[in-house]
């Protein structure tokens, strides 16, 4: 299979920025990002490939080659050794770290024999995340041994493994061949515990309760991940810890509507003051504010309330507010409203009505066109 444009896999025109380039790195790799999509395959293979489109877009030189000759710049040999994607260039597990940052988690691991990394979900209030919040909670999760310290050993001692030596590693012949592998005895740790601890039967952890108090930064949204480095499992025998990954996730809000730094809701006006015009409060996050609603306002008709919205983690300022109107028609009505609207419909004849009611001229004069058309054909 040919490989996509790379520009076409970061969605970008040729002429963007560094900048540019950057933050479409970004918004691919967090779609598509393992960590997100787990066991998906289709995933992996698309954050890869945006991996590679970035890493050569982001190099000036590799990107002249590449603008130039396409992906051919990168095959037999062409450009030098280090020219290739993968090969020399940038770190990508650097690269990643240092987009995301502690917000996400990216960057590179530790050693294999770190503790696994643990995922909870937290759902907040849209107040809450657009105004950051401290919240505790409790997870289960693998804690060292307080019996041996998470040695794993009744009396801390290890002993040399007989099988390996303390290498780690054994040979294995097959034909001519000599392999190296895992030594199947200690685990490639070089030693043994003689005596295991009774507690954890020389694992070095137990199943245990954490309790943790979490601070949520202002702007969250949906999606987001905070990770608490250290505090995921304890590693097998006293190794390093893995890391907590706090997914946020925003429930839904009964007024208000969330696109990226804005906010949508729909503000219900009265047949009279959408008519005559009027003054009308709106609910935002930080309290109440007024809009303006012109005389002969019709439903749908939106204002918007500049930095009204949501400054997110990553913004520079707030978004805004867009207020929709929707004009209600009067229900429950007294037999004094029912007798004033009665007289005001009467106030329509044929010849004025489509003057007052534009909308609905528009589609009388619609229907009959199609109607013309149909007895025509």
């Amino acid at each position: 299979m040919s490989k996509r444009d790379y520009y076409e896999v970061l969605g970008v025109t040729r002429s963007a920025t560094e900048d540019e380039l950057k933050k479409a790195y970004r918004r691919c790799a967090m779609k598509h990002h393992p960590d997100r999509n787990p066991g998906d395959a289709a995933a992996e293979a698309a954050f890869k490939e945006c991996k590679e489109a970035y890493e050569v877009l982001s190099d000036g030189g590799k990107r002249r080659m590449y603008d130039q000759h396409g992906h051919a710049a990168f095959e037999h040999g062409m450009g030098g050794g280090n020219a290739g994607p993968g090969f020399g260039g940038a770190d990508m597990g650097d690269i990643f770290g240092d987009i995301f940052g502690n917000i996400f988690g990216g960057g590179a691991r530790g050693g294999s024999r770190r503790g696994a990394d643990v995922g909870y979900v937290m759902e907040l209030d849209l107040e809450e995340a657009v105004a950051g919040v401290e919240k505790r909670i409790e997870l289960p999760t693998l804690a060292l041994c307080d019996e041996c310290d998470g040695s794993g050993s009744e009396d801390g001692k290890r002993e040399t493994c007989a099988t390996c030596a303390g290498r780690g590693q054994v040979r294995m012949q097959r034909g001519i061949f000599t392999m190296q592998q895992t030594c199947p005895h200690c685990a490639g740790q070089g030693q043994i515990i003689a005596h295991p601890c009774s507690r954890c039967r020389g694992a070095g952890r137990v199943e245990d309760e954490k309790v943790l108090s979490v601070k949520i930064p202002a702007g969250v949204d949906s999606g987001d991940r905070i990770r608490l480095s250290g505090e995921g499992e304890a590693g097998p025998a006293g190794s390093p810890p893995g890391d907590l990954f706090v997914e946020v996730r925003v429930r839904p809000h009964d007024i208000f509507q969330r696109d990226g730094d804005d906010l949508h809701c729909e503000v219900p006006v009265r047949i009279s003051q959408a008519a005559l015009g009027s003054t009308v409060r709106v609910p935002t996050l930080g309290g109440e504010a007024e809009i303006r609603v012109p005389a002969e306002t019709q439903t749908g008709k939106v204002f918007r309330l500049r930095d009204k919205g949501v400054k997110s983690v990553r913004s520079r300022a707030p978004g805004d507010l867009y207020c929709k109107v929707v004009v209600e028609t009067p229900v429950n009505l007294t037999a004094e409203q029912r007798d004033l609207l009665e007289r005001f419909e009467g106030t329509f004849t044929s010849d004025n009505a489509r003057r007052h009611s534009p909308r609905s001229s528009t589609f009388i004069d619609g229907v009959k066109g199609f109607w013309d058309r149909m007895t025509s054909s």
